[in-house]
């Protein structure tokens, strides 16, 4: 009774809503597959979560093969969340860990794994230490400063990877590039076997329900067996350049104008799971949607619509303006505007901002940079995604909104600049800068959706789910295919904390393949 309750609950997890990818294709028939290459674990995809699980496997003495379905390395983002590592100890940092699970259940509507969750927050700065370990040396290693404000926790763990001045080891200079190509070098030194523009198609079972490999068309045209024989592990990243699959799993991510691109991220390794039988995470999955199309920066400044209206409390993540944008008429964008004291009102408040979207990226760190951030808005200006003007008229016109309403916006905003007190939507009376003093700038930022953060529920072996709720022999999950761990938004709590992932499960994946008896 309690199997088939067990069965019932999770058999719900997996939509039914006749979706193209929902129909396993045909296996491919054995005389088109050339050949069988073989290895401990065989690992499908090279970026982070891959190849730091690889590395971390042939580290423990198991061989290994990866495939992946780009021609080159390919690595996003800059930045890695680690917490409570040395680097955070020598600055004094030290991350509450209790309540930092307490703020991510928060954020995810409590629809997560908690012990997939405490994976990632016990085990990240034991990753991170390895990767340093494996640069022996040859790396600077800086904190990210954070929001300093009331509106949201976030937490000082997000470290910023730079090779040292002299390091010819490594071709890349800082960010996730260097991260890969760590791992890279270390997993091809310990003997791995990397396999680029071979694109995996299917996974295959034998006799006893175990998945043992995994057959892909590779850069001859031809197919390939590749045999894991402890493990095939799934990290082939997220689904964010698949339609059909947001639709399904993440709908509000059909409705940001601007996609970064995501070099075919189109939800491959979740479709194999689902064939094999696997469980997915419940809709809706967590996007990563950051104020980055058109302008990367916002700032405390007054935030507008497209009809000249303000909308939001502006002393906020770049999650929550990127959803407050969405939920505008015509919201694919809106604006920033300020005035020509803005330099000066930025390093007056410089100690009491920080974060995605309130302080400009380009300039993040223990001081302002003036100059800087004065050529980043004349960049901007000159992109066409910034504007100038003398009166606020001219820059209505200029930025297409109806005068009368930017008018009435501005006055009504300074009248409360001026009583220290925002009744409107509360913004803390520090950030309330007037827009008085010609001339007047007005910045487009809109939305653009990253990634999508849902796949394949794991246990905390990381072996992929069935609809029995019970583990599928021989399949992993690491990295953005796996699921369980994110849900409604991505926690900016730690900015770079599926890069932290990636380093935590590759630590916890190598201990749980290691004793796999792999003759079941």
């Amino acid at each position: 009774m309690a199997n088939n309750l067990e069965m019932k609950f999770y058999s719900k997890l997996s939509p039914k809503r006749g979706y193209s990818w929902e129909t396993p294709p045909q296996p491919i028939p054995e005389s088109q597959i050339v050949e069988t290459l073989e290895a401990d674990v065989v690992v499908i995809g090279g970026g982070i979560s891959g190849l730091a699980a690889a590395a971390r496997c042939t580290f423990k003495g198991m061989s290994g093969i990866v495939i992946d379905k780009n021609d080159h390395l390919v690595a996003l983002a800059g930045q890695v969340a680690a917490i409570n590592t040395k680097a955070m100890a020598e600055k004094g940092i030290v991350i509450d860990k209790k309540q930092l699970a307490a703020d991510w259940l928060k954020v995810s509507g409590s629809r997560v794994q908690e012990e997939l969750l405490w994976i990632f927050i016990n085990r990240s700065a034991e990753g991170f230490e390895w990767m340093l370990q494996l640069a022996e040396g040859g790396l600077n290693v800086g904190i990210y400063v954070g929001y300093k404000g009331p509106m949201f926790n976030e937490y000082p763990g997000t470290h910023h990877v730079f090779k040292k001045e002299g390091n010819t080891k490594y071709e890349n200079f800082g960010g996730g590039m260097l991260v890969c190509e760590i791992f890279e070098k270390e997993f091809l030194k310990n003997g791995g076997r990397l396999f680029r523009s071979t694109v995996a198609e299917q996974l295959e079972k034998n006799e006893n329900g175990r998945v043992v490999a995994c057959i892909a068309k590779c850069p001859d045209g031809k197919y390939r067996r590749y045999r894991g024989n402890k493990a095939v592990i799934l990290a082939t990243g997220d689904c964010s350049d698949d339609r059909e699959m947001l639709e399904a799993f993440c709908p509000i991510g059909l409705r940001t104008a601007k996609i970064f691109p995501r070099s075919g991220n189109t939800g491959d390794g979740q479709k194999m799971a689902f064939w094999a039988g696997a469980v997915l995470d419940n809709p809706e999955w967590a996007p990563t949607l950051h104020a980055l199309g058109y302008s990367g920066f916002q700032g405390f400044f007054l935030h507008v619509n497209r009809l000249g209206k303000r909308f939001m409390n502006e002393d906020t993540w770049m999650q929550a303006k990127s959803v407050r944008c969405l939920m505008q008429p015509g919201g694919d964008f809106a604006f920033s505007v300020f005035d020509s004291k803005y330099l000066d009102e930025i390093a007056e408040r410089w100690n009491i901002i920080g974060g995605q979207g309130m302080a400009p990226l380009s300039v993040i760190g223990d001081k302002f940079n003036r100059d800087m951030m004065e050529k980043d808005i004349e960049r901007t200006i000159a992109s066409g995604n910034g504007f100038k003007a003398v009166t606020i008229e001219e820059l209505a016109k200029l930025i297409d909104v109806p005068a009368d309403n930017l008018q009435k916006t501005v006055a009504r905003y300074n009248e409360l600049v001026a009583a220290g007190d925002d009744t409107d939507f509360g913004k803390r009376s520090e950030l309330l800068t007037s827009v008085s003093q010609p001339p007047y700038y007005a910045l487009k930022w809109g939305p653009a959706l990253l990634d999508v953060f849902g796949g394949a529920l794991t246990d905390t072996n990381l072996n992929v789910l069935g609809t029995d709720g019970r583990p599928i022999p021989g399949l992993y999950a690491v990295g953005n295919v796996a699921g369980g761990m994110y849900a409604v938004d991505y926690p900016l709590l730690l900015n770079g904390n599926s890069y932290g992932r990636a380093l935590a499960y590759a630590m916890q994946i190598a201990d749980s393949i290691s004793g796999v008896d792999f003759t079941a």
